[in-house]
């Protein structure tokens, strides 16, 4: 990564970066990443719930990049977001850059049956009606949800951050990389790519939502080390199941991963009484501490995320940083 940009890197528009109250750690860690601090604003309530925003600096003529991750409690930090996107732009900011590390209301990308509404685009095109300028965030449910946008979005990968922990940790040798279902290939091919490992696929059938059944293993899976890696864990039904069917199956052991650890439910207990030896999550939704278990291993987006701001920043290309820092030692 690279380091804090130098005063002959400034553009003739002030970067400014402002967090509101979805994860605080995460923005402070791109702000410092970054060299910039953080905006002063506030957020309160009236008596009645409805949420008052104060920038208590200037942004006139300003490149903004907004932080905020639409996790949980997802209504009020929509709602944080959007009105805020309306304080900037009344501000007379010459941009707003949203910086969402999570994108709530994505797993609605498509009606796939009669009578459903698609949220992804709902919540699109409020923020473009806010006055949003351009998207910077990273492993939407959907990469599609990109066209429901006609701003720029710069969709990072959260692959090679997860890639590099196994790398790291030499833990790629004898390993298979596991799609917990069809529609995750794409995702773990990326990751088998950089572990230069064999894929293997879960076929899954879901009867309802957050309900889920293992029906088959596509792929070699006996004695090997089993990498499942998808986007978001939510109930943890799918990850806890298809960890135990691939230690039937004959896996030495089970790592789980994911970019967005929602771990709504009874997703803690289940994983904690799974096949799974370790879950490997990032830092995109802040944690709760009775949700941080011994299992867990968390990893930091805030260097990745405050690079790409510095490369949009600067008019640069963001490819650079779909790679990852270690190479695997295998031949």
């Amino acid at each position: 990564m690279e380091a804090n940009m130098t005063t002959e890197q400034i553009n003739p528009h002030e970067l400014k970066l402002f967090a509101l109250n979805s994860n605080h750690p995460l923005a402070q860690r791109i702000a410092e990443a970054v060299g910039v601090p953080l905006g002063k604003s506030s957020v309160n309530r009236f008596s009645d719930g409805e949420i008052q925003i104060n920038i208590d600096e200037s942004i006139r003529g300003c490149d903004v990049y907004l932080i905020q991750s639409t996790s949980q409690p997802v209504n009020d930090n929509l709602m944080e977001l959007l009105i805020m996107i309306d304080a900037l732009r009344r501000a007379s900011a010459h941009t707003v850059n949203l910086v969402i590390p999570y994108y709530g209301y994505a797993r609605q990308d498509r009606k796939s049956k009669p009578r459903e509404p698609i949220t992804a685009k709902l919540v699109a095109n409020m923020m473009q009606r806010a006055g949003a300028d351009r998207v910077l965030t990273i492993d939407l449910h959907a990469p599609q949800i990109q066209g429901f946008f006609d701003i720029p979005v710069d969709h990072l990968m959260g692959a090679p951050l997860i890639a590099d922990y196994f790398l790291k940790n030499n833990l790629e040798k004898d390993a298979v990389v596991v799609s917990p279902d069809h529609g995750g290939v794409t995702r773990a091919r990326q990751l088998a790519k950089f572990l230069k490992t064999p894929l293997a696929i879960i076929d899954k059938r879901r009867p309802k939502a957050n309900v889920a059944e293992i029906m088959n293993i596509i792929g070699h899976v006996d004695g090997k080390r089993c990498i499942i890696i998808d986007d978001m864990i939510d109930t943890a039904g799918t990850i806890t199941l298809a960890a135990q069917a691939l230690k039937d199956a004959g896996a030495t052991e089970v790592y789980a991963s994911c970019t967005h650890p929602i771990l709504s439910g009874p997703a803690i207990k289940r994983i904690t009484d799974s096949a799974i030896s370790k879950l490997i999550v990032t830092d995109t939704i802040q944690l709760p501490e009775d949700k941080i278990i011994e299992k867990m291993v968390q990893i930091s987006v805030g260097e990745l995320m405050a690079t790409a701001i510095q490369h949009v920043y600067r008019n640069e290309p963001v490819s650079p940083l779909f790679q990852t820092r270690f190479k695997s030692k295998r031949n």
